[in-house]
């Protein structure tokens, strides 16, 4: 699968799938990411797409030195399942 990007022109993360673009919007504060939104192509759903997604983009965050904030129901459970981005709260 390809990596995840940021394209900071549409404020959002992207990856790239065999059935279309999985995305997740955001917003930025001076210290913190907000994730507002994820969506995945709707033939790709329940394959791991937005998990692979969610990861890249909160390693790409991780990586600016900054906090993430989750505004999107998704985020919010990704983040409980994986503790190793606990340090990433904001």
């Amino acid at each position: 699968m390809a990596a995840v990007r940021d394209n900071k022109a549409e404020r959002r993360f992207e990856l790239d799938t065999e059935g279309g673009l999985a995305i997740a919007n955001y917003r930025r504060t001076p210290s913190a990411v907000i994730i507002t939104h994820t969506e995945t192509p709707r033939a790709l759903r329940g394959r791991g797409i937005a998990s692979e997604l969610v990861k890249g983009a909160l390693e790409l965050i991780r990586a600016d030195g900054h906090k993430v904030v989750a505004g999107c129901g998704f985020v919010v459970d990704y983040l409980g399942k994986h503790p190793e981005y606990a340090d990433l709260a904001g």
